[in-house]
């Protein structure tokens, strides 16, 4: 399975056309479609992409899995500490 994420725009019309070569011909697909309104900051700034800030294309996705060093061992985080919660809220 692949993941493709990108950020579009939908015109007055309320359609969303997505055009994504995959590189399949003549195979059927399953294709599963999620869509999230952006929030804009006060100046109509959205985020930036991650090719905007400097990421090349599937950067994460080519690292993820590709320590071959010794194995990542999470030592023991001990006692949480005590907190006041009405103190975070006032």
């Amino acid at each position: 399975m692949q993941s493709i994420k990108i950020n579009s725009y939908i015109g007055s019309d309320g359609i969303l056309h997505i055009n994504v070569p995959v590189g399949l011909t003549n195979q059927n697909v399953e294709v599963m479609l999620m869509y999230q309104p952006v929030e804009s900051d006060d100046n109509g700034n959205k985020g930036q992409t991650l090719d905007e800030l400097g990421w090349s294309l599937n950067f994460f996705e080519k690292r993820f899995g590709a320590w071959q060093g010794e194995p990542l061992v999470r030592e023991p985080q001990g006692k949480p500490q005590e907190r006041n919660w009405d103190d975070l809220f006032t």
